[in-house]
């Protein structure tokens, strides 16, 4: 036959084994630990958007900067045509070859 259970009246004191005292002190170990570590990795995730953010600031201006050497580049070239006309520079050499005004006048769009 099964064995049957032990009824345990209110009044009963129950000792735990020193095995099972261990397993209950390892688990609330286990927990603190855990807690320990998510609320480590959650610091490390708030330091990791700061970071994230500080590069897409720095990206931003970045563009704002390359826009504006843009813009030189284009101001640099028209101040460029209009004192010495349409033509082709070398970078390497310096050189500049203007076009001829009449294929100039050809690559103008009329309007």
């Amino acid at each position: 036959m099964a064995e049957e259970a032990k009824v345990v009246e209110a009044t009963d004191e129950i000792k735990f084994s020193e095995e099972e005292l261990k397993e209950l002190g390892d688990l609330q170990t286990s927990y603190q630990e855990k807690q320990n570590l998510l609320g480590q990795l959650s610091v490390q995730k708030i330091l990791l958007n700061q970071q994230v953010e500080a590069i897409d600031n720095r990206q931003v201006e970045l563009e704002g900067e390359y826009e504006e050497v843009q813009q030189t580049e284009r101001d640099i070239v028209q101040k460029l045509n209009e004192k010495y006309g349409p033509g082709q520079l070398d970078p390497q050499t310096g050189v500049f070859t203007p076009i001829p005004q009449e294929e100039a006048t050809e690559e103008s769009p009329e309007g």
